[in-house]
């Protein structure tokens, strides 16, 4: 009797963590249809770890933004290309399967073109938002397309490429339970509670939480019964909390120390989904948690700064009017968005006390 086959491999790349959260539904949706009979290996994070995944090196590696931010990266960065492209002609799996960070996965990608292994991309490069050319260019390498939202595969088809619609993942995180976390946390309904998320990437939290620090202290100014709830991934824990032992407002979380106490700070995402729909209100750096409070129906203000040169090209290349993918697929301003030198303290805070305050302008966001 022959050797039944051996199960297939599959070789997932995420390197941030919402690539972490993409990779491991995917993992969970792969086992489940194969009945547990596949393999996993690549790069990735808590989540995709949880589900069976060995990573390579860690993501944080990875998680890098702005044009100017990368810099000091590059060697690094070019060091984990050739060590996952090495890793992956060893292993030879049944397929690639890189999600989003296409500035890593995309060049990883090229290097494997024409080797033997399908080469498959999840989450479609913005090409609606800027570079339409990169249609064409990863068309040249990529065996298949899987896009987030219904209106971009026609870019990649047009280039040669199969796209295909899947749907984006926030559909399935549910709305979250906010009764029962306001429970858990002595949290009382009459209390104000601001849900604060600063960013997954080190330098997006760096240089937002002192802002948002400043903003909070505007806001509980007029309110003596604030709580504030941060949310954060893995890795972001410790700087801000640094932050948050700074945000002390009247109404004190109850702990064994008198007076103010810092915010409530979750780790992971098992409390996430419930801690936004519990919250009044939220400030969040743009990104895919705007469509995750979306789905909470937390009304939010949406804020975000990159270094100044960044800035500077990122206006001259990018050609959507918006940040947030709430407001471009609306294409209107639902969410107000306060970016770069408009991402202030005072206009925040005064976003936040509108959406707090005036009923109509909840209930619009909302809707």
């Amino acid at each position: 009797m022959s050797a039944p086959p051996a199960p297939p491999m599959v070789f997932v790349i995420a390197g941030e963590p919402s690539g972490d959260a993409l990779g491991a539904r995917l993992m969970a949706a792969l086992k489940e249809r194969a009945t547990g009979n596949i393999n996993f290996s690549g790069v990735g994070g808590p989540l995709m770890e949880a589900e069976g995944l060995s990573s390579l090196f860690p993501m944080s590696d990875l998680s890098l933004m702005g044009f100017v931010e990368i810099l000091p990266h590059i060697p690094k960065l070019r060091r984990r290309i050739n060590q996952t492209v090495r890793e992956v002609l060893k292993l030879r799996p049944s397929v690639l399967v890189t999600i989003d960070s296409p500035g890593f996965n995309l060049r990883v990608a090229r290097r494997l073109k024409g080797r033997g292994v399908p080469l498959v991309h999840y989450v479609a490069p913005s090409v609606w938002a800027w570079k339409p050319g990169r249609a064409r260019k990863v068309a040249g390498f990529l065996d298949h397309m899987l896009a987030l939202l219904p209106f971009e595969p026609p870019y990649f088809e047009k280039a040669g490429l199969p796209c295909t619609f899947v749907g984006h993942p926030v559909l399935e995180t549910g709305a979250g339970d906010g009764e029962a976390f306001r429970r858990r946390h002595g949290i009382g309904q009459e209390e104000t509670l601001i849900c604060v998320l600063p960013g997954s990437r080190r330098g997006e939290f760096k240089r937002l939480l002192p802002v948002f620090g400043k903003t909070l202290k505007l806001l509980a100014a007029a309110r003596s019964n604030m709580r504030v709830v941060a949310p954060v991934v893995d890795g972001a824990k410790a700087d801000v909390a640094a932050a948050a032992a700074n945000w002390t407002f009247p109404g004190p979380f109850p702990g064994p120390s008198p007076g103010p106490s810092p915010a409530l700070i979750l780790e992971g995402n098992e409390e996430k989904m419930d801690a936004f729909a519990a919250s009044n209100a939220a400030l969040a750096a743009s990104g895919t948690v705007s469509l995750e409070l979306a789905m909470a129906g937390t009304p939010m203000v949406i804020a975000y700064k990159v270094t100044p040169f960044s800035a500077w090209l990122a206006r001259r290349l990018i050609r959507v009017k918006f940040a947030s993918l709430v407001n471009i697929i609306l294409n209107r301003m639902a969410i107000l968005e306060f970016l770069q030198e408009d991402c202030r303290p005072e206009p925040l805070a005064r976003a936040l006390e509108n959406l707090l305050c005036d009923e109509k302008a909840r209930a619009a966001q909302k809707s």
